[in-house]
């Protein structure tokens, strides 16, 4: 029996492309189909380069042909991704089983830092990556809050004769936060030493195990818990977050520079910027700039920092963030989509870090002057 390209094709729309929100025909993710005699080969290129993505697809593909066209057909996949390079798995990671390490930052508070790095989380992992959050604003802790595991306690494990903490897990993503260790009501009033010690804790004296991705939710501004972590680990890249207003553009700048100089040199991944524009659910058609227009795109282009997207100002996103369970938990909506697209531009920009800049060295503080070197 011969089988034909149009059913193999009608068999394949079934399928839909990791990340694309469009079918394996329809995005054209499949290059090439040859039949001869009971055989099928089908050459498939996706966005996704992780292995996970990569096997998914295949096993997909295969299962399809087998129910829809004939159970004894020879089928043979080829996926590959569109990225050449393998860059989100250094041979040597400097940090046991994390292969990158993204800060997301904002000069000011209440940008919405914490609900994008949430989002960017869950659409990373929806993507196929092993991801966690490590949540470093330590006198404002919230991301336990928007995953829905306040009342959680992290347990204890056994690693190498080690007693380390596991971090909590919900939709897939591993997550410590000093509001596992507070009351709700309980105010931190720590020094600048004391709240390095506990990130310190958390980053080290952690089992994370494997993972793609680490997010660091920082807190606003560039002080002692900033300097901390560019001390204790190498940061892959930042993200910043901004809103479009000139306050709020102003303090992002001073966190991009802080990035910047010359003695951290962390490489900025983009800008993004959050609450946008108001879209009232009676005029659907209709954008109220209620911060400005543009801000953080005028932004990007005049630090030449790559510009990630913008997230509108939406009730329902609030809402999910309340609930403890993200608006990009949500499929085929256009706030996943726009989290998704978010997603796809930092992770392309993260491939031509990596494959064109040297990884990132810690940053130590000289006794004697006081100055940070490399």
């Amino acid at each position: 029996m011969t089988y034909t390209k149009q059913q193999i094709t009608k068999a394949l729309e079934t399928i839909t492309a990791p990340g694309e929100g469009k079918n394996l025909i329809e995005s054209g993710s499949i290059k090439n189909i040859v039949t001869f005699d009971k055989e099928i080969i089908v050459d498939v290129t996706i966005a996704n380069p992780s292995l996970q993505a990569k096997k998914k697809v295949e096993v997909e593909i295969m299962k399809v042909i087998h129910q829809l066209i004939d159970q004894k057909a020879d089928v043979k996949v080829n996926v590959t991704s569109e990225t050449k390079n393998e860059p989100f798995k250094p041979e040597k990671p400097k940090v046991p089983g994390i292969q990158n390490i993204i800060a997301v930052a904002s000069g000011k508070g209440g940008v919405g830092k914490s609900t994008i790095t949430a989002n960017m989380a869950v659409s990373l992992q929806k993507m196929g990556f092993k991801v966690g959050i490590l949540d470093a604003d330590i006198y404002g802790p919230s991301i336990h809050l928007m995953f829905d595991v306040a009342n959680a306690k992290p347990l204890s494990v056994e690693v190498d004769g080690q007693v380390k903490m596991q971090p909590v897990e919900s939709y897939g993503v591993k997550i410590l936060s000093l509001g596992f260790f507070t009351d709700a009501n309980q105010a931190v009033i720590w020094r600048g030493a004391m709240a390095s010690k506990a990130l310190n804790q958390m980053i080290f004296d952690s089992y994370w195990g494997e993972l793609d991705f680490l997010l660091i939710d920082l807190p606003p501004g560039t002080g002692d818990i900033h300097l901390s972590l560019v001390q204790a680990v190498p940061i892959t890249g930042a993200v910043i977050v901004s809103t479009p207003q000139n306050i709020a553009l102003a303090d992002a700048k001073k966190g991009v520079a802080m990035f910047q100089q010359e003695t951290i040199n962390v490489p900025v991944l983009g800008i993004i910027e959050n609450m946008s524009y108001f879209t009232p659910a009676e005029l659907p058609e209709n954008k109220y700039y209620i911060f400005g227009k543009d801000g953080a795109k005028n932004l990007a282009e005049d630090i030449d920092a790559p510009f990630l997207g913008e997230v509108p100002l939406v009730q329902s996103i609030r809402e999910a963030g309340d609930v403890g369970h993200p608006v990009a938990l949500q499929n085929n909506t256009p706030l996943e989509n726009a989290f998704s697209e978010i997603t796809k531009n930092a992770l392309a920009q993260l491939v031509k870090r990596n494959n064109d800049l040297p990884p990132t060295e810690i940053v130590r503080i000289t006794t004697m002057s006081g100055c940070a070197t490399k």
